[in-house]
């Protein structure tokens, strides 16, 4: 037995040892393997070998000290954790012998993980289930779960939508409180307020949407003048009826945004107020905040004001009647139509033209890409992909609500707090490949600043119409950087402007939520809370993760209607390049898939310049745009990837450039 004296020796010494032992900081990373990496804070990258991975969850915050290992290679070695982020996740109910395990599909969790006897939730196996880490495998390396809840099983009606609100931990029902408010809410909640507005409701505004559109948040009217027209967009007001704080108004932020799932949307606010009492439904009264605006003859924004009215819609009307009555066709329902809407709808189209001509002259427009409609059947599974055309209905309605954005992001411009999208334009790390791609492509735009507003819209106007042997378009459009929500005003590079904001969609998503409770503030001095910084990076994330759920439910749904393709030809074009390989979506339907290079013959470089792939000996070359035909190859299941077989392409080889080098070098 040690006596005192060796006792405190020892201890001396593990606090020595502990003191003098150096610790790096960082976030874990999986991989598909056994082994992972520690991020170290200071900018690089630590290996952690499979026993040391077993004790760690992706995105962990650990110290590690570093030893050799085998074959004299430095590795990480858990020291510590500091805090873990990874709570929930979905998989698998394994029985294997006596132990029952959830196998995870979320990536980057690469063992089992052993579910206690009380935790089970009487789950059987094969069964999707919802976990929580009940015990970190920090100290032994052996995690245990807990079943939140059986989801149910695979081929089950429904399943994919089921695995998709948990994989990405999206509510699907409301919390006790907001259902209670929401309750408590009525048409007479409605009509005390109205008292104390504008009364509109003898104007003849109208909706635009889709048949099946039941949260109505826009209705427009439209008016000729000495001058051009003064457009009115009035826009549903649920600020008015949730108040600042509210659990409804919690929960609209904790959604961040409505999601559209095929079949089933999710909703950011109560069907009661989104798709009844805000909802600018016809021939009721409904609460709204109007922008009134001068349109100028040439497609200018002139004098602008924010009302908050009570309207009241005469029509829930399609894009299908509108364009219809655009293009002078006649039917029973556009008969149907009293004149004063008639007559708001003609002049809501050359509003709307005028202000596309200024935005195509002086800002920038969005090419229009075919978009597709996915139809389920009664399990719940895509039964047809149809094409959705954009007619000039969409385009009067689009303009109308950019209009209306333009003038919010202006006030609050001028203001000491508002909220606004910005967009940068090219990424920072793609400079120097812009750079070369003009230099050899586009000579005569080499010299345009493109990190500039100015520039950067002069750059995607003019290559418009650059003649090259690439289409330096298309691949600066995969060279942008992504829009996001800031504080401070500043350009909007995407679309040519110098601000912008939106706030025409309240009752989908918390932003123009917000937004609405900013303009009534200064206007009207109401009560708001208003966001932190550190809430608007939640709230960006949390909408980032938003359209994650929504991709990979659709990919999801996709994949699996591929399987139905055969193994017939089918045309389509190349819309995305990578080292290994090209994506290629199909002109019938939408669908892309995946061509790997190691289906073709011989070897392909990857230039990242052109984003072309290009043969290593004879030159073929693979580049956006280029059209191709394919057929169905199968499905990676755990990417819930289409996979495609080339049969055929534009051929392509590559020449001299304008440089003279070999651009298959």
């Amino acid at each position: 037995m040690l006596n005192a004296d060796a006792l405190s020796q020892l201890r001396q010494l593990k606090t020595d040892i502990k003191e003098n032992k150096v610790v790096f900081p960082g976030t874990v990373k999986a991989t598909n393997g056994r082994f992972g990496f520690v991020a170290l804070d200071e900018g690089r990258d630590v290996f952690l070998p499979p026993e040391e991975m077993l004790k760690v969850l992706p995105g962990d915050r650990v110290n590690v000290t570093e030893q050799e290992g085998d074959k004299g290679k430095i590795q990480g070695v858990i020291d510590e954790l500091l805090e873990t982020s990874l709570d929930t996740f979905v998989g698998r109910y394994l029985i294997k012998g006596k132990g029952h395990f959830v196998v995870p599909e979320t990536p980057g969790i690469n063992r089992w993980v052993f579910i206690p006897p009380k935790e089970r939730m009487n789950a059987s196996p094969d069964d999707f289930i919802y976990c929580r880490i009940h015990k970190h495998p920090i100290k032994d390396g052996k995690g245990q779960a807990q079943i939140l809840k059986v989801l149910g099983k695979p081929g089950d009606t429904g399943i994919e939508r089921a695995l998709t609100l948990a994989t990405f931990d999206l509510p699907d029902t409301w919390p006790e409180a907001v259902q209670h408010q929401a309750e408590a809410l009525s048409e007479a909640t409605i009509e005390a307020q109205a008292g104390d507005r504008e009364d509109r409701t003898d104007l003849p505004y109208v909706t635009i949407d889709s048949p099946g559109t039941q949260d109505m948040d826009d209705a427009l009217l439209a008016e000729p003048n000495a001058t051009g027209w003064k457009l009115s967009i009035a826009i549903a007001d649920p600020t008015a009826v949730i108040e600042p704080g509210s659990a409804a108004e919690t929960e609209a932020y904790r959604r961040a945004t409505a999601i559209y799932f095929p079949g089933e949307p999710l909703p950011m606010l109560p069907d009661s107020l989104s798709t009844r009492l805000c909802s600018l439904m016809p021939e009721v009264k409904r609460l709204a905040l109007v922008c009134d605006l001068q349109v100028n003859n040439d497609g200018s924004l002139g004098d602008y004001s924010f009302h908050k009215a009570v309207i009241q819609s005469k029509g829930k009307l399609s894009y299908e009647l509108v364009s219809n009555l655009i293009e002078g066709r006649e039917d029973d329902d556009i008969k149907a139509l009293p004149d004063a809407v008639s007559n708001s709808l003609d002049q809501l189209h050359q509003t709307a033209t005028a202000l596309r001509k200024w935005r195509n002259e002086y800002a920038l427009l969005s090419a229009d890409r075919p978009e597709f409609r996915l139809r389920l059947d009664e399990n719940k599974r895509v039964r047809l992909i149809e094409p959705s055309v954009q007619n000039e209905a969409h385009r009067l309605v689009e303009e109308c609500m950019v209009a209306a954005n333009r003038c919010a992001a202006d006030f609050l411009s001028q203001q000491a707090k508002g909220l606004f999208i910005q967009h940068p334009g090219l990424r920072d790390d793609r400079a120097d490949n812009v750079r070369a791609l003009l230099e050899r492509y586009a000579p005569d735009l080499s010299g345009v600043d493109a990190t500039s507003a100015a520039g950067f819209r002069e750059l995607m106007k003019r290559t418009d119409n650059v003649s090259a042997d690439v289409p330096v378009k298309a691949i600066l459009s995969r060279q942008l950087a992504r829009a996001e929500l800031a504080f401070d005003a500043a350009p909007h590079q995407g679309m040519g402007l110098a601000a912008y904001t939106t706030f025409t969609s309240p009752l989908r998503k918390f932003s123009d939520f917000y937004v609405h409770r900013l303009i009534k503030a200064v206007l009207w001095q109401e009560a708001m809370g208003e966001l932190s910084a550190e809430q608007l990076a939640e709230l960006q994330t949390t909408q980032i993760r938003a359209r994650q759920a929504a991709n990979s439910l659709e990919s999801w749904l996709k994949s699996d209607f591929a399987k139905t393709l055969g193994d017939d030809s089918m045309t389509g074009v190349i819309s995305r390049t990578v080292p290994a390989g090209f994506f290629v979506r199909l002109d019938a339907n939408g669908l892309e898939g995946f061509v790997s290079c190691r289906t073709l013959d011989g070897k392909y470089g990857f230039d990242p310049v052109t984003l072309r792939l290009i043969h290593n000996k004879n030159g073929r070359i693979f580049q956006l745009e280029q059209p191709v035909t394919v057929t169905f190859a199968d499905v990676d299941e755990e990417r819930k990837q289409i996979n495609f077989k080339l049969v055929s392409a534009e051929e392509i080889v590559a020449g001299k450039d304008a440089e003279g080098t070999n651009t298959a070098t």
